[in-house]
C-alpha cells in the first residue's frame, strides 16, 4: 500500500516573493511609525465615556445624559466606574462629554 494522499498533494507549491529589501513582516514601515501620535488626555477621556456607553450592564443610555445613567446604575447597585463620574464632573457644560453616542439619533 502506498502513502496516504493529502489534500495538499492536489495543489502546486507556490513560493512567495520576498518583500522589498530590508522590510520584514514584523516591522512597521518607517512612514507608519511617524504617523502614530500619543492620545491627548481629552481623547482618552472621551474613549472612556464611549466604552461606558457601549457597556450594556449599566442599562440603556438613550434619552438621558451620561451622568444620569451613571447615577441610575449606582442606585441600582451595578457599580459603574468612578472614573466616568470624575470625567463627567470635570466637563459639566461640554455636550461631547455629557451626552451619549446616540443622543443625536431620534428614538
Amino acid at each position: 500500500m502506498g502513502r496516504k494522499r493529502l489534500i495538499t498533494d492536489s495543489y502546486p507549491v507556490v513560493k512567495r516573493r520576498e518583500g522589498p529589501a530590508g522590510h520584514n513582516k514584523g516591522e512597521l514601515a518607517t512612514e507608519l511609525e511617524e504617523e502614530i501620535k500619543p492620545l491627548s488626555v481629552e481623547e482618552v477621556e472621551l474613549e472612556l465615556l464611549r466604552q461606558f456607553d457601549l457597556a450594556w450592564q449599566y442599562g440603556p443610555c438613550t434619552g438621558i445624559t451620561r451622568l444620569q445613567r451613571w447615577h441610575r446604575a449606582e442606585t441600582m447597585g451595578l457599580k459603574p466606574p468612578p472614573e466616568v463620574r470624575q470625567v463627567l464632573q470635570t466637563h459639566p457644560g461640554d455636550p461631547r462629554f455629557q451626552f451619549s453616542l446616540w443622543h443625536l439619533y431620534p428614538l
